[in-house]
């Protein structure tokens, strides 16, 4: 049986249109207080004019609806989160293929998915795209889901020697994504259907590539200043960060910030008050003195989750 730690979260979501003509980010959070479980949905759509605004609405609009409307029962959603979450991301695929059946100029959008779930210190996701989920924990920033993109692949050749270094960091297909819903066959899911342990002090960090204008040690530096803020606060210190940044190519960016809690850990130890000291004679007184346009690669099978710097699909807590 699992054992359970009565959690409570601070969320907060956070979008930015970016220097974009348009908004093709979106995302969602559910984080009721006293339930000791919640959930977030972010996509980021792709396909310009061919409605990728449309698209990730439609993906957290349904993906959302799902998750939502099994909240009632947290014991048997989390049991069987697994199924449930693909369940969701496939409905939500096949909405994008209906929509872009009946809509000419819908047809070649896309979307990615990002949707982690926490039951009170436990933490699980589906990923589907590049859309990264962070865990900072004691100034370290890991990247949990898989990175479905080419740079993900190619910094794996990089690290087997298998390709030069240089020509790695400037590839052109280094911001092709590999995996996306797009209505038809989803050629690779990250689903955790066990969880990660979240631990007090913890910040879970769901965002679209938009984030990663800024470098990992920039948004790392941000969390470490801002852990003590509430997760609002936080939100805001990124898109200021963002803003400092000002690049010229900014994307749309979205991000849902969550801090677990633990009631107990937010206490502090009550101490025993000293006794009173012995009298002594008195003393003299004296004074003190912050898209790039995606390229959709066909991919059939995920053979291993890439052991690029920034993927730790795997980690546990």
């Amino acid at each position: 049986m699992l054992c359970t730690a009565e959690f409570e979260y601070d969320a907060a979501t956070a979008i930015s249109k970016g220097r974009r003509e348009r908004q093709e980010d979106a995302v969602a959070a559910d984080f009721l207080a006293g339930t000791g479980t919640g959930f977030a949905v972010l996509s980021d759509g792709m396909g310009g004019h061919a409605a990728g605004d449309v698209a990730s609405k439609i993906v957290v609009t349904e993906v959302f609806s799902d998750l939502k409307l099994r909240a009632d029962d947290p014991g048997a959603l989390e049991q069987a989160i697994g199924a449930v979450l693909q369940q969701a991301a496939s409905g939500a695929n096949a909405c994008l293929g209906e929509y872009a059946s009946h809509q000419p100029q819908a047809r070649g959008m896309g979307a990615t998915l990002l949707a982690p779930v926490l039951f009170n210190d436990r933490l699980y996701w589906i990923s589907v795209g590049d859309s990264p989920l962070f865990l900072f924990r004691d100034g370290a920033l890991i990247r949990l889901n898989a990175d479905h993109s080419m740079a993900a692949e190619i910094d794996r050749l990089v690290a087997q020697g298998r390709m030069d270094p240089a020509e790695g960091a400037s590839h052109p297909d280094r911001h092709c994504v590999t995996s996306v819903l797009t209505g038809a066959e989803i050629p690779r899911i990250d689903c955790r259907s066990t969880p990660v342990r979240l631990q007090h002090g913890d910040i879970v960090l769901a965002a679209s590539d938009g984030l990663q204008f800024l470098e990992e040690e920039e948004i790392a530096a941000v969390l470490t200043a801002e852990c003590g803020s509430s997760s609002a606060r936080i939100g805001a210190a990124l898109m200021q960060q963002l803003e400092v940044l000002n690049a010229p190519e900014q994307d749309n960016a979205a991000f849902c910030v969550i801090k677990p809690i633990d009631p107990q850990a937010a206490i502090p130890a009550q101490t025993q008050p000293s006794p009173p000291p012995p009298e002594q004679p008195p003393a003299p007184s004296h004074q003190r003195s912050g898209r790039r346009v995606i390229t959709l690669l066909a991919s059939a099978t995920w053979h291993s989750a890439p052991a690029a710097r920034r993927n730790k699909t795997d980690a546990s807590a």
